[in-house]
């Protein structure tokens, strides 16, 4: 028999991707996966208490499986920056649901891994990408998924102040103006299009939003600044990554171009930028468990 077969894991390094979600219209159902990550361990014995956020997710895993729970602790590595709009919660929430499936020596699959990471978020925008890679369309439960070409770019202008998602929900009207939601709604398919086709160029012009932004604005006055700066050097277009406080850009050609501008456009000189492109590959074990002999 293999040794791990015979020897329970103790510990289980997963690495898991930022995201960037919303894409603009696409309001808690559409996400890319980034090649920005952390890594999530989980180490059996707990000797330091885990945060909130890996309880949480630690007893909604044990519920589904029917294990006996077990104490564990958890470092978490990398280079994901926590409420910036990147999906540093779901890093945290499915690195620790992939390590103790693989620590518990159960079987469920990355749909039901999914399904439990949406459950946890409230949303499944980022926990899709997050999990399966690429672009994804999430309707519920069901995703819809689609290789990114790394010829796009994302260049990510990130802001020296945070903005929790809690915060950034509440300010969002109750009632959307018809018009606006249809305009919305049609941009949000078009972009869905664009992805699923490869035919990235139909993505200009196809990041308008009525849904959120606007809304969204008042936390990040230079919004609409960044946008317009970002489109006007070549950008496909602009967006608020998830609730902020990132601003990411899309683009086929002249990222540092498109970076400068937008830094420029914040008028910050403690905003950095990123230029990177999606992960296609999801969630996976970067570390062979450690195990009892």
């Amino acid at each position: 028999m293999h040794e791990l077969g015979r020897w329970p894991m103790q510990q289980v390094t997963v690495r898991v991707p930022a995201s960037t979600s919303n894409l603009g219209p696409g309001f808690d159902c559409l996400g890319v996966a980034l090649r920005i990550y952390n890594d999530v361990t989980v180490t059996r014995g707990a000797k330091v208490r885990p945060p909130s956020i890996a309880r949480h997710a630690a007893d909604l895993f044990f519920g589904r499986v029917g294990r006996t729970p077990f104490s564990f602790s958890v470092s978490i590595r990398g280079d994901v920056p926590p409420s910036r709009g990147l999906g540093s919660s779901v890093t945290v929430r499915l690195g620790i649901l992939r390590a103790l499936n693989l620590l518990t020596g159960s079987r469920l699959n990355r749909a039901s891994i999914f399904q439990l990471c949406a459950q946890l978020e409230g949303h499944p925008d980022n926990a899709a990408p997050a999990v399966f890679g690429g672009f994804t369309a999430a309707r519920g439960e069901t995703v819809q998924r689609f290789h990114v070409s790394p010829t796009l770019s994302f260049v990510l202008l990130i802001p020296d102040f945070k903005i929790e998602t809690t915060t950034a929900r509440k300010i969002l009207p109750s009632r959307i103006v018809h018009a606006a939601t249809v305009e919305s709604c049609a941009n949000a398919c078009a972009i869905t299009a664009a992805f699923a086709s490869g035919n990235y160029r139909n993505l200009r012009g196809a990041f308008r939003d009525h849904l959120h932004q606007p809304y969204r604005q008042k936390l990040i006055p230079f919004l609409p600044d960044v946008i317009a700066a970002a489109e006007g050097a070549g950008a496909l277009g602009a967006f608020l990554s998830g609730s902020g406080s990132t601003i990411a850009a899309v683009t086929l050609h002249s990222p540092k171009k498109i970076a400068a501008a937008m830094r420029r456009a914040a008028e910050s000189t403690s905003a950095c930028t990123i230029i990177t492109s999606a992960d296609n590959r999801g969630a996976r074990l970067r570390r062979v468990p450690i195990t009892i002999h």
